[in-house]
């Protein structure tokens, strides 16, 4: 099974470049996309042209922010959007979607702002998603892919030390919260297979951060811990362009039915 997840930064623009081509070409089986940054129907008219995939959106009040797609070749039991299960949200943040072995949540989790204005409700957000796992991890294996919004570690930045507790994003809050996760029974695809291995998800759009890798590590795939023996590959794509993010992926041994 491949799945690929991707914050693309806005359908409308992501689908102005070679968008299309790159996801035909890598062939997920499902594919998880963040920050859509259009309205349901905008999503849905924009990925139609993938024609062998059934195409979910969560689309946020606010119109042109925020925002989820869930693209999958096998038509999922159940699909659950994030105002069901996460009270708080109204900003399409996540979906997630049952198949007959496990469940998958595309989750965009919140940035918690110029000077962490949003902390608070990142904090509330960390605590009401981590209940939701816990629940549904009692009734199969859970798969996490997204844009998790925090560096875990100081190898997932360039600069650790002068960002933390200072910048969104490397907070030992946030920090905190993806241990949480991690803690209850999930693997970090990526650090599972590359313990030490330097490498960015995301990279400012200003002071030529990407020409200089100058980056984080803030996109992941995580795995339950009674799947993660079966991650075959878990992968970066850092030469795709379109957005300020570039895809991750991940290649497991269980059959997608």
């Amino acid at each position: 099974m491949n799945i690929i997840s991707w914050n693309i930064n806005g359908i409308r623009a992501i689908t102005k470049s070679n968008f299309y081509d790159w996801v035909l070409k890598l062939n997920p089986d499902i594919l998880c996309l963040q920050e859509t940054k259009a309205t349901n129907e905008q999503t849905i008219q924009l990925l139609k042209a993938f024609e062998n995939f059934n195409i979910f959106s969560n689309s946020a009040d606010k119109k042109g922010y925020s925002g989820t797609a869930l693209l999958s070749r096998i038509k999922p039991i159940v699909v659950t959007r994030s105002n069901e299960f996460m009270k708080i949200d109204k900003e399409g943040r996540a979906i997630c979607a049952e198949f007959s072995n496990f469940f998958l949540i595309n989750v965009y989790t919140p940035n918690s702002g110029l000077k962490l204005k949003r902390l608070d409700y990142r904090k509330t957000w960390d605590s009401d998603f981590l209940k939701y796992i816990t629940r549904l991890k009692k009734q199969k294996p859970v798969l996490i892919c997204g844009d998790l919004n925090v560096a875990h570690q100081a190898i997932d930045l360039k600069n650790d030390k002068a960002n933390y507790n200072k910048i969104a994003g490397y907070t030992q809050v946030e920090i905190d919260g993806i241990n949480n996760v991690l803690n209850s029974g999930f693997a970090d695809s990526f650090r599972h297979l590359y313990p030490h291995k330097i490498a960015y998800t995301f990279w400012n759009y200003r002071f030529n951060a990407r020409a200089n890798n100058s980056g984080w590590r803030i996109d992941y795939i995580l795995v339950d811990d009674v799947l993660k023996n079966r991650i075959k590959e878990a992968s970066i794509f850092s030469d795709v362009l379109g957005s300020d993010h570039c895809p991750i992926g991940i290649e497991l041994d269980l059959p997608f039915v």
